[in-house]
Order: structure tokens, then sequence, then C-alpha cells
């Protein structure tokens, strides 16, 4: 829908550039097609109140005029009222009645200089109290639409809320005119540095248009990035970022440079160290700590704020999975097509990848072979469209060479080896928590590699068949894996103790333990112990069993997805 469009996209793109008009008639004109009866009822309201305050609005510009005058300024006061938008949004905001809203009305002040700004500003206040914690100096610290102002609300006549802008003229010019009004007054000059910076935001966005090829997630960093309602913090040598609220040190290293993000193992905000995910506050001082090892995190997208950040986080994690997929995808494929006699650089300069990248709808052999890592498509799907027909009928066996050489190849530093293949993305499921000696089966999960589960586990056997893959176990001597055990005993005293004892004395070290009492006389004792294999985990449980007072000791499967 237009009106939604221009709601969601081009009345804050008119916001971001400063044109105020244009953003308060498209926020109007929007809110006008998307809720019609709303809109028809807070415009009447907005008329009868504009008719009721006449009077009061005549009387307050009067006493304004009067402080210019007696300080010997020269300016122009003007009254306004919010725009139907602006009121509609606040209703909203708050949860408040339109009746509860007590700044319907705001009065602007033009005054020549900066230093009339501060004057006039000193001037209220002497006359009307300020309300605590509604003063803003958008001149000191501009937002990033370039807008500048003094905004101050103080208990006017008859005690009534106020709000007060006061600005110089140019600063009143950009906020009608944008950007592009500062712009053109500049032109033909050389631009600043502070001039060019104004305009990053906009360069960045035509760079995310280029970098995401997903049209989605590009509108949704548009979206992110047109809505800061800022916060103001400091590098420690005194240069001013503005970053959305709720920003992060991780936002704030992104700001800086992408490989400052990229290396950023902490922080220190006034000095003190934080967490990363510590939420910035206007006048923070902030200062980025990095290595040359660090990597960025995929946890980092659950708590970063800035569309820079969060695009260039997904972008390395992008190109880590696709690498890791390729690394993958190409293991998966030679081991296949050499059971047809074929070399993978043979197979990819076949005259049938033609046809078989548009069947499966790839543009490149190197797309193919990631979507192959991904468990997008499986190997048999190649193949059928890859190899000649004349070499489908039997599969030859690996020649005698091919074996003594997999004979005397390195050995694997891997628990698990994937189709005979050594050095592929491995990581075992959380749900079954398979040991060595338990029968595996390995499942391509996307950007992943492969997921090591226990071949009974019914997570694998309610999944797809074409995305499991042969997998093996291999000889570690000394590695362990976490294993849960589950003992149910008399609730005697001592019977902790003599547990553990034995567990310790199977040479298996115990990670956590809880215990509880049923109520009935019994005792639940859960444990987490490091076990090498099943041999191992069977000596514990055996052990264990024999304890005086246990009564019945099991392994702890098929838990959480993972």
């Amino acid at each position: 829908m237009i009106a939604q469009e221009t709601a969601d996209i081009y009345a804050p793109l008119a916001n971001r550039l400063g044109i105020s008009w244009v953003k308060s008639e498209l926020e109007d004109l929007a809110l006008s097609y998307l809720e019609p009866e709303n809109y028809k009822d807070l415009a009447r309201k907005v008329a009868q109140h504009r008719r009721r305050t006449e009077p009061y609005v005549t009387d307050v510009k009067k006493r304004l005029e009067a402080i210019l005058n007696e300080h010997d300024i020269e300016g122009q006061v003007q009254g306004r009222f919010k725009h139907i938008s602006s009121v509609h949004t606040k209703i909203a905001k708050q949860k408040i009645e339109f009746e509860q809203i007590h700044d319907l009305i705001a009065f602007r002040i033009i005054v020549p200089t900066v230093r009339d700004c501060y004057a006039m500003l000193g001037a209220i206040h002497s006359s009307w109290k300020p309300v605590p914690g509604r003063f803003k100096d958008f001149i000191a610290m501009p937002k990033a639409n370039m807008y500048q102002s003094l905004h101050t609300t103080v208990f006017g006549p008859a005690g009534q809320r106020m709000e007060v802008q006061i600005r110089t003229a140019e600063m009143h010019r950009v906020a009608e005119q944008g950007i592009a009004a500062h712009w053109k007054y500049k032109e033909g000059k050389a631009a600043s540095r502070t001039d060019e910076g104004r305009f990053d935001w906009l360069r960045q966005m035509l760079e995310w248009q280029k970098e995401l090829k997903d049209s989605s997630e590009f509108m949704s960093s548009v979206k992110v990035d047109l809505f800061p309602e800022e916060v103001y913090v400091f590098t420690p040598n005194g240069d001013v970022k503005e970053l959305p609220r709720q920003s992060t040190p991780i936002d704030f290293a992104y700001s800086v440079h992408s490989d400052v993000g990229h290396r950023c193992t902490g922080a220190k905000v006034n000095g003190r160290l934080v967490p990363l995910r510590t939420e910035l506050k206007n006048g923070d001082i902030v200062e980025i700590i990095t290595s040359a090892n660090q990597t960025p995190s995929k946890d980092w997208l659950k708590f970063v704020k800035t569309s820079k950040a969060k695009n260039r986080i997904r972008n390395w994690v992008k190109e880590q999975e696709r690498q890791q997929s390729l690394e993958l995808g190409h293991n998966l494929l030679e081991k296949e097509l050499r059971k047809y006699g074929f070399s993978y650089n043979r197979a990819a300069n076949l005259d049938t990848v033609k046809g078989a990248l548009s069947e499966l709808g790839f543009r490149t052999f190197e797309d193919l072979q990631a979507a192959v890592g991904y468990g997008k498509v499986t190997c048999n799907q190649v193949l059928s469209r890859l190899i000649p027909e004349q070499f489908k009928a039997e599969a030859p066996k690996p020649s005698r060479i091919s074996q003594v050489l997999g004979k005397i190849a390195r050995k694997p530093d891997e628990a698990i080896k994937v189709q005979g293949q050594d050095g592929i993305l491995v990581r075992f499921s959380k749900c079954c928590n398979p040991l060595p000696g338990d029968e595996v089966v390995g499942f391509i999960s996307q950007g992943l590699g492969v997921t090591v589960h226990a071949a009974d586990c019914p997570r694998v056997l309610e999944s797809d068949p074409e995305r499991r893959i042969e997998v093996s176990w291999t000889r570690q001597k000394g590695a362990t894996r976490p294993v849960k055990i589950r003992v149910y005993s008399v609730d005697q005293k001592g019977i902790l103790a003599a547990i553990t004892k034995v567990i310790t004395k199977c040479e298996a070290n115990i990670l956590r333990a809880s215990v509880y009492s049923t109520g009935d006389g019994r005792g639940i004792h859960s444990f987490e112990v490091d076990i090498q294999d099943v041999q191992h985990l069977n000596r514990v449980v055996e052990a264990v069993q024999k304890i005086k007072g246990v009564l019945q000791v099991e392994r702890v499967r098929f838990g959480r997805k993972g």
C-alpha cells in the first residue's frame, strides 16, 4: 500500500534529510488513508482546540516579544500547533487521551545569532519555571539531519506547559528546507569534513543497496537508520558519535571503522570495563579494545542496533558460512565423483555442467558446491544431472593406488570422519549427545556443516533422508565428551559421597551435580560427567549400580534440540 510505504520510508527519509514540512505533510496524508476515522476525529479535536486557545497564543506571543524588546534582541515569534500525525503518535506511544496532551502548542523564536539564542533561553527561564528534564540543546549537539535549535518546556501563563524553540534564521532555513538548503548555500565552496560527514549515512545507504542482494533485508536496514532517536557519545579524543538509542560498544566500534568492529574484544565506558552488550548513554566516553585474533560473533546480532553494525556482521558471518559450505560441498562431491572415476576438477568442466546448473537453478558451479555444503542440494541430485549417461551404469571401485593412499594418509585430529573425509566442519548434537561407540549418523545442517546424531535419535528419524550422511568415529586417546547420568537411590546419609567417590575412581571427572529428595525416602542424583566412550560409561554405570542403596542408574538422552 502506498500510504504505508509513505509512512514507513518516505516521511522518515524527509525527516532524515531535514525537510520538516515535507515530513509532516507526508505523515498527515499517510494517516488520513491508513486510519481515516481516527484522522477525522483528531482533526476535529485539533481544530476545536485551536479555536479555544487562539487568545492564549496571542497573549504568549506578545509576552515573548516583550522579552525580546526588554533584552534588546531582534527576533520573530511564531506560534504553531502540532500536526495531526504528531498528536496521533504521542497518544499511541504514551497511551493517553487527547485531553491529556499539554503541549499541543509550541512557540518558535528566531533570532540573529547563536549568542542571542542562549540569551533568550536564560530570559525565558527567568520569566517562567522550566519543566525538569525537558531542555535539549541541539545547537551544541546537532541532529544527524543538521537540525539545530534550543528546545525547552516551561510552565507558562496560567501554569500551562508550553514548548519554546529558539534558533537563528540560518538554523530555521535548514530546519525547513533540510540538508539540501545548507548544501546549496555552500555551493561553489569546498565542503568541510563536517559537511561531508553529514552525508555519510546517505552514502552508507547506497552502499547497502549494492551489497545486500535481499531487498527485504535492505528495507529493514533503511528503516533502522531512518528512526535513530539519537544518543551522543564521545571517543577518547573528544569526537562526537551519534548513535541510535540502546546502541552498544559494538555499534560504536563499527561507527569508527569496520575493522575496529570486527576486531573488538572489549570496551571501556567512562574508564571502566563493561560488557559489549551495555547500552550507551548520552555523554559516555567510549574506548574500544581490539585484538588481531578477534573475529565478529553471530551473537552480536542479538543486541547491536545500527544498520552498519548489523550489515557488516551479517556479511562476515555469511562469508564464513559460505567458505565452510564450499569446503564441505567440495569434499562431499569429490568423494561421490571418485566412484565414477571422476576428479572434482574434471567434473567441473564437463559439458553437462551448464545443463545441471540451469536445471537446479544455480549461476556457477561454486554456487552449486556451496548449496551441497549447506544441505540445500544432495550429491545424488547433482550427480544424476552431471555424470554422462555412459558412466552411470556402474560406479567403479576405487583404484588400488587410491586405497593405498587412503591407508597412509595422515591420522585425523577430529573424533568424527565424514564419509571417509577429514577436515570437514563437524559438531555434535545436544539433543542426543552421542558418545564414541554409539551408532551415529551425520545430518547436513545449513551453514553449520555436519551435525552428528545418535542413529536412533528421534530428530534424525523424522528428518529428510536425503540430508543424512555416513559418519564414523576415529580413535582419539584421552578425548572425552560430557554425558549426563541419573542415579535413583535410597535417601540415606553418605550416599552422595559414595556415588561421587566411585565415579572419580572410574577416572571420570564430574562437571556438574544436583541432588534432591523426592519426599518418600528416595533421592535423585543428576551428574554431568566427562566420559571417553560407551565402554567407559558402562564401567561407571556398573560401578555405581553396585553401591548399597542405589536403586537404578540411567544415561540421560534425547534432551533439547541441538
